[in-house]
């Protein structure tokens, strides 16, 4: 079997984005394939890794409609299952004057969460380089023990294990389970990233630099905290840095650190390099390719039809003028 480059595991459901309210004043939604790790998927597909992802959806019409949307993606989707028991789940997004995002979600239970252990790809696991998870996965059995057991089964092939622990409180029994649950996969883990507001969910820490620093010393070989517009702060054994983001107009936040992350798993993956070779400058030059990424999604709404084509992400660099064709393929 052909090693896929970059393989994804958990959550992909439909993001409904508000668009202008109708002529009787009623709210309006569109349609929006999403799910943080079919994200990172799409981002990484539209830059040219060969990817795949492991999942579950409803038979319904909003579960077609995502499968479809990873094939034309370039996403492979023979170990994303279908499951006619129960719906596929639908998060409602509510947009900012900034463009900042809150959620509801219609997952009681959803499908995503029905994967079972018996049901993983193994075959699929077992020929990844880099398997990518979020926390979302974790919130719920049985899916939950089939994120835990394709995690074990990845790193015992030899991938680099990538995970996003988003913090959505609405879809945890508690707090307290939340943060129990997504420091568990911790020891497990390669290259982490967090969002600045969640680096106390895994640290008890609130300061990001103290937080990703005490991360590192847990073991993790590099761990990304994305600070908004401001750029990520990159942390690894070596020390910590901030890596500014790019100018930007934001139009909708969904999706904007998927697209970093599926940027900088991009750059893990192309650099050819195993994991031990990879130098802190090489990780703070995949979160700066992050951040063009991030810059160019926040641009469009949604958050798979928003991920940028290459040639974008390479203009972006160029125009900072740090893009030449000796440093990005």
């Amino acid at each position: 079997m052909e090693h896929t480059q970059i393989t994804a595991l958990g959550e992909i459901l439909i993001d409904y984005t508000p668009l202008p309210d109708s002529d009787a004043g009623m709210a309006v939604f569109e349609q929006n394939p999403g799910g943080a790790p079919a994200n990172v998927l799409a981002c990484a597909a539209k830059l040219g890794r060969r990817t795949a992802f492991i999942g579950k959806v409803g038979d319904d019409i909003q579960g077609r409609f995502l499968t479809d949307t990873l094939k034309k993606t370039g996403i492979d989707t023979h170990a994303l299952l279908v499951d006619g028991r129960y719906f596929t789940t639908l998060a409602f997004v509510e947009l900012s004057e900034r463009g900042e995002r809150s959620f509801s979600f219609a997952r009681k239970p959803g499908a995503d969460v029905q994967l079972s252990p018996e049901e993983l790809d193994r075959e699929l696991i077992s020929h990844s380089d880099i398997l990518h998870f979020g926390s979302l996965s974790l919130t719920d059995e049985p899916a939950r023990s089939a994120t835990m057991e394709a995690v074990l089964l990845a790193r015992r092939s030899g991938a680099i294990i990538a995970y996003d622990p988003n913090y959505r409180p609405l879809l945890w029994t508690s707090r307290d389970a939340a943060m129990e649950q997504m420091r568990i996969p911790l020891p497990l883990v390669h290259l982490l990233k967090v969002s600045d507001d969640e680096v106390e969910y895994l640290t008890d820490c609130s300061d990001p630099q103290e937080g990703a620093e005490r991360l590192v010393h847990q073991g993790l070989r590099c761990v990304v905290v994305t600070i908004g517009n401001q750029g990520a702060l990159v942390a690894a054994k070596e020390g910590s840095v901030m890596v500014p983001g790019f100018p930007t107009r934001a139009v909708d936040t969904t999706g904007a650190g998927d697209s970093f992350w599926g940027g900088f798993l991009t750059r893990v993956s192309e650099c050819g390099k195993p994991l031990e070779q990879i130098t802190f400058q090489d990780f703070q030059f995949f979160a700066r390719f992050g951040n063009a990424v991030a810059s160019l999604c926040v641009e469009k709404r949604g958050a798979m039809p928003a991920m940028p084509h290459r040639e974008d992400v390479l203009r972006r660099m160029q125009t900072a003028g740090e893009w030449s064709p000796d440093t990005v393929k």
